[in-house]
């Protein structure tokens, strides 16, 4: 049983009364974001009929079809390609990579290195032949942020030696400690690198981001937005799945890679039908709004406690996610543990570090989720490795989210 004390909930309901603010602003977004998606789903003209599966190969499938066609309005581009098959986000973007890029091709990185699990898709592993970016000799380059922002100028000189096929955005952090790079920040880099005539495709990986500003990156000049629907998108409803959505000569290549170079995305069925998916996305504003205020009542309760948090209490939000910089092993054991045994889900569980596909070092990961490894579901994790930093993110209700919050913080102090 979740015992709070009084003390405990005293200090996380003062730390509500200096985050009304942001939760006014947070709520006006989300009230955009409904009302882009409502007419999505209207301009669509979805239906109950929609919602049916399909078996075999999946000709005909109007519920897949019109689910692309709702994700491709939302993100304001040509034609979007949203699966139930598609695992996980890493699998969405690797796709996507590969799809596009063909052998003696190259593609930069200008938001640093990126996340985990993507390092084994563009290197490799040392002595084996695993089909990476780097076995089709594609090569590889990365411009590190400067002050938190794209660093332009050393982005532009790069660009000035090679144009690469594509330039590579990844909006959340990752394991790094930086910010989430926000809408204004990728529209500017945009605009800077088309300004040169630069015509490389900008994939941006827009994990954990959608819905948390008014725009999304391809409504500021990103060719093709690439995510999972085990994170935002799937509103903690979808069981599975991905989608990559921008210009249709990229979306194609890439179903060509998923699929066969011999089928389209008219193939592929899922017989369980897709009403969780149109349910996903068109609940996802209001839980992506709930997960945002978590983020700020975490950075602002645990800043007080001394700790350093990304976002700070008044940073921006252009992701779902709060780093909190422990420095210390222990601290970040006991808080994940805390967040897990805080869950309707597996509460039971003592978590322990372990080896995990993908991730360099030892992870520790919190995920009593209804649908597994669902991010967008309250969720904590983080590497073993220094500073010995937790990344909360998620939670279907800002009330759970508090609740979690608040058994994590006893547990740490």
């Amino acid at each position: 049983m979740i015992k709070i004390s009084n003390e405990t909930l005293e200090f996380l309901n003062e730390c509500e009364k200096e985050c009304a603010k942001r939760f006014k602003e947070i709520e006006e977004i989300e009230f955009q974001n409904q009302l882009k998606v409502l007419n999505a789903f209207n301009e669509a003209g979805v239906e109950a009929r929609h919602f049916i599966g399909s078996t075999g190969y999946g000709h005909n499938d109007i519920g897949k079809e019109k689910l692309c066609e709702v994700f491709a309005d939302i993100f304001k581009k040509e034609t979007a390609f949203v699966s139930p098959l598609i695992s996980c986000g890493t699998e969405a973007i690797s796709q996507t990579l590969f799809g596009i890029l063909r052998p003696n091709d190259s593609m930069l990185s200008i938001s640093g290195t990126p996340y985990d699990t993507l390092k084994a898709v563009i290197h490799g592993k040392k002595g084996k032949d695993i089909g990476s970016l780097k076995d089709y000799n594609i090569s590889y380059g990365e411009v590190d942020l400067k002050d938190n922002d794209f660093d332009i100028p050393a982005i532009l000189k790069e660009l000035s030696k090679k144009a690469p096929k594509i330039i590579y955005i990844q909006r959340s952090r990752g394991y790094s400690l930086r910010n989430a790079l926000t809408i204004h920040q990728i529209e500017k880099v945009i605009k800077a690198i088309r300004e040169t005539g630069n015509k490389s495709y900008i994939v941006v990986d827009n994990c954990y981001g959608e819905f948390t500003e008014i725009k999304e990156p391809t409504e500021v000049g990103a060719d093709v937005v690439v995510g999972s629907l085990l994170k935002n998108m799937g509103g903690g409803i979808a069981p599975t799945g991905g989608y990559v959505a921008g210009k249709r000569e990229l979306v194609e290549k890439v179903i060509y890679k998923m699929m066969s170079p011999a089928l389209s995305a008219d193939n592929g069925s899922y017989e369980l039908g897709y009403k969780a998916f149109f349910e996903g996305v068109f609940i996802s504003p209001h839980v992506v709004a709930e997960a945002k205020k978590l983020v700020v009542l975490a950075s602002t309760a645990l800043s007080k406690m001394g700790y350093t948090t990304n976002p700070k209490p008044d940073g921006e939000l252009s992701d779902i996610v709060c780093c909190i910089n422990f420095n210390d092993k222990n601290k970040l054991l006991k808080f994940t543990r805390a967040i897990q045994y805080a869950s309707a889900v597996d509460s039971n569980s003592t978590l322990e570090e372990g080896e995990m596909d993908g991730y360099e070092d030892k992870i520790i990961m919190a995920s009593g989720s209804f649908n597994q490894g669902s991010s967008i579901e309250l969720s904590c994790d983080g590497p073993m490795r220094p500073p010995y930093a937790a990344y909360l993110q998620g939670s279907l209700s800002y009330a759970h989210g508090k609740i979690g919050l608040a058994h994590a913080i006893q547990s740490i102090k």
